[in-house]
């Protein structure tokens, strides 16, 4: 198993400082967060990204993921504009060599079933342009579609293998469904798990991992035994989101990220 952190917890860092902080810490990947107040976004251009590209490698770690902000359930947004959100995610993944862009369901209080029919269309629609840049479009569990069921509705009607899903457990765990069952539904489609740690469903104030009540010893031993991203065991991503940039007064992820990595090692390895 490998893993990443998400600069949602070193909001603003600079690329080479973030790829550093990688190395240092024994992380293989970085998901970035792709919006306009971070480095890396759909907005920078040719030589920004290749200047990317060139620290990453030099680093040896991986751009898992470009993590982006496009509300796919949403059935007011115009269907033109989600489409181009969706191309310049794909064409900013494809250009940085990411392997997945990461994309919301954001179906408010929406009619479910015309939510889903939305987002199934938009996704399907996506899945060729993915499929021809070798990238993976991910829905994560979040918002209106927060549990493993919600998220799979969507995933079993669009049937497109460069279309998945993205587990974070805690949208899953607030949502009242149990790792079992939101491992089962969606095996068939996970691109990895986002873990995280909290205090309880009141405060949601981001905690270092094992130090919350996530349960997470229950999740990575799914993931051990039934493999993360699909395939068994070693091969599948864990990334750490750390919520810093909503929460400015939690402690800096820099200081955890090392024991953090520790522990999901420990958890995999049955340290717990």
């Amino acid at each position: 198993m490998k893993f990443a952190f998400s600069t949602l917890g070193v909001p603003g860092l600079p690329i080479p400082e973030v790829v550093g902080l990688a190395t240092a810490t024994g992380y293989q990947g970085v998901e970035l967060r792709a919006h306009p107040e971070e480095p890396v976004h759909p907005g920078i251009g040719a030589a920004e990204r290749a200047s990317v590209v060139d620290d990453f490698k030099r680093a040896g770690v991986e751009i898992l993921t470009v993590a982006g902000y496009v509300r796919v359930a949403d059935t007011t947004a115009d269907e033109d504009s989600v489409r181009q959100e969706l191309d310049d995610l794909l064409w900013l993944a494809r250009d940085l060599g990411a392997a997945n862009v990461r994309v919301f369901p954001g179906g408010g209080d929406q009619d479910p079933a015309e939510a889903d029919a939305a987002a199934a269309r938009r996704l399907g629609a996506a899945g060729e342009v993915a499929a021809d840049f070798g990238v993976r479009i991910l829905l994560e569990t979040h918002d209106s579609h927060r549990t493993g069921v919600d998220a799979a509705r969507v995933l079993g009607t669009v049937g497109h293998p460069q279309v998945g899903v993205l587990w974070d457990v805690m949208h899953t765990w607030l949502g009242g469904e149990d790792p079992i069952t939101t491992h089962a539904v969606l095996a068939p489609h996970l691109g990895y798990v986002q873990v995280k740690d909290i205090a309880s469903a009141e405060d949601t104030t981001p905690l270092a991992l094992g130090a919350g009540v996530l349960p997470l010893a229950e999740c990575m031993a799914l993931l051990a035994d039934g493999g993360a991203g699909g395939d068994a065991g070693d091969d599948g991503w864990v990334c750490w989101e750390y919520e810093k940039r909503w929460y400015p007064k939690a402690p800096e992820l820099q200081g955890l990220l090392e024991a953090g990595r520790g522990y999901l090692e420990g958890l995999v390895g049955g340290g717990r």
